[in-house]
C-alpha cells in the first residue's frame, strides 16, 4: 500500500514546512483574537505566560488595573495551559501514528483505528466504577491521580491493541485485516462502554466530557504531567529512528543488518501506545490526529521516516492547537459545550474521506480470501434447512414470550393466553410488542446486509461496518435536536437521507477502484468516527434530550407499542417479498459488470435500486434498534456457513437468522441482569461482536 506517484504528490502544492507555517500563522492570529477577547494584548498575554499576576496589593488598584490582573490570571492558569496541552497532545499523537504506521507498514494504522484510544477509555470507565483505588495513583511523582489513571489507560490501550493483533497476526498483519479488526474492536468496545453508561449515568457523567476530549484546564498540572511523560517518550522515538528505518527493507535484509525485528517492533508499538495512553488519561480521546498528521505530511512529500518523525508531530501539534482555538472561540456563540476531541474527529472524518482516493492500494485478494469466509459447499436440501430455521424462529418467539426471570425466579407463562382471551392485562402485553419489533428489525438488517454483501462481492460488507448505520444515526440525532417533536415519518425520512448520503459517498469513492476492501473499510472507519464525534458532542453538553438519544442509541425496544411493532414486522415481510424477485440480479452482479451486462442486466439501474433498498431497510431498522447490532454482518454470514449460497436461499436464510438473533438478544437482555435490562441492540452487538471476533481469529 503506497501513495500515488510524484506527479500527484502535492495536490495542494504544499510542502510540510509551508503547511506548518500556515498553521502557525493561523494559531498566532486566533490566539491574539482570543487574548483580545479577554482584554489582553499579545504582549500582555505573553507576559501572563511567564509571570503569575500578583494580587497582594489588589485592594489599592483601580478597576481597570484589577480587571487586567484578573484577565492575566485567567490566561496564566487556563488559556496558556490549554494551548500547551493541545501542542503536546497533538505532537504525541502525530508521533504515535508515525510509529504505528512504520512498524505495521500500514498507512491506516493509528491510535484510533487500532482500538488503543477506545480501549484506554473503557479501562478508565471500568476503574472508575469498580476499582477507584487504581485511579488514585501510587503517590509517585507530583500528581498521584494523574499517574494512576495514566497506567490504567495504558493497560486498556495495550489490551485493545493486543486483541487487534491477535486477530490479524496469523494473516501476516495484512492491512485489510488489521483495519477490519480494529474497526470491529472499536465498535465492540463502544457497545461495552454504552452498557456501562446506561447503568451508571450519574457516576460516569463526568467521563462523557472527558471521553469526548476536553482540553479545558485550570492549572499547569496537566501540562506538567504530559511534559514529564511525553517528552522522554518522543526523544526515545527519535533515538529509534535509525533502527526503524530498517523496517522499510524486507525482513531478510533487515535481519542481515543485525536488527532484532521482534524486539524493535514490540518496543516501538509499546512506545506508541504509551504516548497515546498518556494523552487519553489526561485529556480524553482526541480523534484522528494520529491518523491525519502522518497521512497529510506523507502526501505533502515527507516520504522518509526521518521526515515524517519531524513533520508529523509538528503538524499534529499545530493542527490540534488551531482546532482547539476555533472551538474555544465558539464558546460564547453556541449554547452548548463542544469538546475539542470530538471536533477533531468530526473534522478528521471528512479529511480522511478526501485522502482515500489519494491512497493507492493494492488490489490483493478478493474479499472472501482476505477474510477466510469463502465457502465451497452448498447445502443439498436448502428448502428443508430453511424450514428448520423457521421452526427455530418460532421456538425463539415462544421462549421470549412465555419464559421470564422475575422476582419469583424463572416462570413459564402458561396462563398468559387465558388472561389475554379474557381481556385481562398480562405480561404478554408488555413482551409481545418488543419481541415483534426485535424480529422485524432483525429481518430488515439481515436483508440490508445480504444485499450489500452480494452487491459489493464482499462478505464483510454490512450497514454497521460500512458506516451506513452510523450515517443514519447522525441524521436521526440531528433531527431529534433540531426539529421540535418530530414524527415517525420525519425521522424515517431523515434516516433514509442519511443512509443514502453514506451510500453515495461509498459509491463515489470506490466505484473507479472496483471497491477495494481497504478503501471500503476505510470509508466505514471515517463515517463511524463522525458518528462517534456527533454522539460525543450531544451527550457531553448535558442537554436533557441527550438521555432520550442515549436510550435510542442503545437499541431498546421498551418504548415500542404494539401497533408500531406490528407495522415494523409487516414492513419487514413486505420488504422480503419485494426483494425476492431481484434474486437473479444478486446471483449475477457478483460476476462483474461485463458478465452482468452480457446477461442482459442494466447494471447501473440494478445498483441504484439495490442501494436505495439498503438505505430504506437500514433507516427502518436503526429507528428500532439503534445503529449497533452486527446483525447485518452476522446473519448473512451464518446463512453462508449453513450452505445457503444462491441469492434466493441466501436472502431467506439470512432474514430468518436475523430474526432469530434479534429475538434471542431481546430475551437475553431482559433476563441476564433482571430486573435491569440490556437493550436489544446492545445485546445483539455484544453477541455478534463476540462471534465475529472469534470467527475472524479462527479463519486466520
Amino acid at each position: 500500500m503506497s501513495t500515488r506517484p510524484a506527479s500527484n504528490r502535492h495536490p495542494l502544492h504544499l510542502t510540510p514546512g509551508r503547511a506548518c507555517s500556515l498553521l502557525a500563522l493561523a494559531l498566532v492570529v486566533l490566539g491574539s483574537l482570543a487574548l483580545n477577547r479577554e482584554g489582553l494584548s499579545l504582549m500582555q498575554g505573553l507576559t501572563a505566560l511567564w509571570v503569575s499576576p500578583d494580587f497582594s496589593d489588589a485592594a489599592s488598584l483601580g478597576q481597570s488595573d484589577s480587571a487586567l490582573l484578573s484577565a492575566q490570571l485567567v490566561a496564566h492558569v487556563s488559556w496558556w495551559p490549554r494551548l500547551v496541552c493541545a501542542l503536546l497532545a497533538g505532537g504525541a499523537l502525530g508521533m504515535a501514528g508515525v510509529l504505528m504506521q512504520q512498524v505495521l507498514r500500514n498507512p491506516l494504522a493509528a491510535p484510533t483505528t487500532l482500538g488503543v484510544a477506545s480501549g484506554a477509555s473503557l479501562a478508565m470507565m471500568l476503574a472508575t466504577l469498580f476499582a477507584p483505588a487504581l485511579m488514585a495513583g501510587t503517590g509517585l511523582g507530583g500528581d498521584g491521580f494523574q499517574l494512576g489513571r495514566e497506567w490504567v489507560a495504558l493497560a486498556g490501550g495495550l489490551a485493545a491493541m493486543g486483541l487487534v493483533f491477535a486477530l490479524a497476526w496469523a494473516r501476516g498483519m495484512s492491512p485489510t485485516v488489521v483495519v477490519l479488526a480494529g474497526l470491529v474492536v472499536n465498535l465492540y468496545i463502544g457497545a461495552l462502554g454504552m452498557v456501562l453508561l446506561l447503568f451508571n449515568q450519574e457516576a460516569l457523567h463526568g467521563t462523557l466530557v472527558w471521553g469526548a476530549g476536553s482540553l479545558a484546564q485550570n492549572s499547569w498540572d496537566g501540562v506538567i504531567t504530559l511534559l514529564t511523560r511525553l517528552l522522554p517518550g518522543m526523544l526515545l522515538a527519535m533515538v529509534l529512528m535509525r533502527p526503524l528505518a530498517v523496517l522499510d527493507l524486507d525482513e531478510a535484509n533487515a535481519r542481515s543488518l543485525g536488527v532484532s525485528l521482534r524486539k524493535l517492533r514490540l518496543m516501538s508499538l509499546g512506545l506508541a501506545v504509551f504516548l497515546s495512553a498518556c494523552v487519553v488519561s489526561v485529556l480524553g480521546i482526541i480523534g484522528f490526529i494520529g491518523l491525519a498528521a502522518p497521512a497529510c505530511v506523507r502526501l505533502m512529500g515527507a516520504r522518509r521516516l526521518g521526515q515524517r518523525l519531524l513533520w508529523a508531530p509538528l503538524f499534529g501539534a499545530l493542527l490540534l492547537a488551531v482546532t482547539d482555538q476555533v472551538v474555544a472561540s465558539l464558546d460564547g456563540l453556541l449554547p452548548n459545550l463542544i469538546p475539542t476531541g470530538a471536533m477533531t474527529a468530526a473534522l478528521g472524518a471528512p479529511l480522511l474521506l478526501w485522502l482515500i482516493p489519494r491512497l493507492k492500494m493494492a488490489q490483493g485478494a478478493g474479499p472472501a480470501s482476505h477474510h477466510g469466509m469463502s465457502l465451497t459447499h452448498r447445502h443439498p436440501r436448502p428448502d428443508r434447512l430453511l424450514g428448520w430455521l423457521l421452526a427455530g424462529v418460532c421456538v425463539a418467539l415462544m421462549l421470549a414470550l412465555l419464559v421470564g426471570n422475575g422476582d419469583d425466579g424463572w416462570t413459564l407463562g402458561g396462563d398468559m393466553l387465558q388472561q389475554l382471551l379474557a381481556g385481562q392485562t398480562s405480561v404478554l402485553d408488555f413482551r409481545l410488542p418488543r419481541v415483534l419489533a426485535a424480529a422485524g428489525a432483525g429481518v430488515l438488517l439481515a436483508l440490508a446486509g445480504t444485499l450489500l454483501q452480494r452487491l459489493t462481492s464482499n462478505p464483510m460488507a454490512s450497514p454497521e461496518i460500512l458506516g451506513i448505520s452510523g450515517g443514519t444515526a447522525i441524521a436521526l440525532m440531528l433531527t431529534l435536536l433540531l426539529v421540535p417533536s418530530p414524527g415517525q415519518l420525519t425521522l424515517l425520512g431523515a434516516g433514509i437521507c442519511g443512509a443514502l448520503a453514506c451510500l453515495a459517498l461509498l459509491v463515489v469513492l470506490n466505484l473507479r477502484s472496483g471497491f477495494i476492501p481497504e478503501r471500503v473499510l476505510l470509508c466505514g472507519v471515517a463515517i463511524t468516527a463522525l458518528y462517534d464525534a456527533v454522539r460525543g458532542i450531544i451527550l457531553a453538553d448535558g442537554d436533557p434530550r441527550g438521555q432520550q438519544i442515549l436510550a435510542w442509541l442503545s437499541g431498546s425496544t421498551y418504548y415500542v407499542g404494539l401497533s408500531a411493532a406490528v407495522g415494523v414486522l409487516a414492513l419487514a415481510i413486505i420488504a422480503v417479498l419485494l426483494v425476492r424477485p431481484l434474486a437473479r440480479w444478486l446471483d449475477i452482479l457478483p460476476l462483474g459488470m461485463a458478465s452482468a451486462s452480457a446477461l442482459g442486466i442494466g447494471v447501473t439501474r440494478a445498483r441504484l435500486v439495490l442501494l436505495g433498498a439498503v438505505a430504506v431497510l437500514t433507516a427502518l431498522a436503526t429507528l428500532i434498534v439503534g445503529p449497533l447490532s452486527f446483525v447485518g454482518l452476522l446473519a448473512p454470514h451464518l446463512a453462508r456457513l449453513l450452505g445457503l449460497s444462491r441469492a434466493r436461499e441466501h436472502m431467506l436464510g439470512a432474514v430468518l437468522c436475523g430474526a432469530l438473533l434479534m429475538v434471542l438478544a431481546d430475551w437475553l437482555g431482559r433476563q441476564l441482569l433482571s430486573p435491569y435490562e440490556i437493550p436489544a441492540g446492545l445485546m445483539a452487538s455484544l453477541i455478534g461482536g463476540s462471534y465475529f471476533l472469534w470467527s475472524l481469529r479462527k479463519s486466520s
